[in-house]
């Protein structure tokens, strides 16, 4: 596949209009872009420089067992929240009488 580094030659029209339009589809304003740049520079304030430069890179096998670790602590906190609202009593049945279909046609005929 050839990549051309011809300028382009196709014209977009108006739909408005059958005029040539230059401008850009979606046309930026400059309230837009300084709000922008207002948010990145509340986000650059909100680093903190000595934090991040205390910050630990982990290798890759002591990322894993954090992982690892933080799953098995989600896991025994989800089964303790399960276990701990079940208040169920385990009490004997009392035995009830088998009833047989040919007993109770017996007893209805006689």
């Amino acid at each position: 596949m050839k990549t051309s580094t011809k300028a382009r030659t196709s014209v977009r029209y108006s739909t408005y209009s059958v005029t040539p339009s230059v401008t850009p589809t979606f046309a930026t304003t400059d309230s837009a872009q300084a709000e922008f740049r207002d948010i990145a520079c509340g986000l650059d304030r909100m680093e903190n420089k000595a934090l991040s430069s205390q910050r630990v890179a982990l290798d890759e096998e002591k990322t894993d067992n954090l992982r690892k670790l933080a799953l098995g602590a989600k896991l025994e906190r989800a089964l303790d929240r399960r276990m701990s609202s079940q208040d169920a009593v385990m009490r004997p049945r009392p035995k009830k009488p088998v009833i047989s279909e040919k007993q109770q046609l017996v007893e209805k005929v006689a």
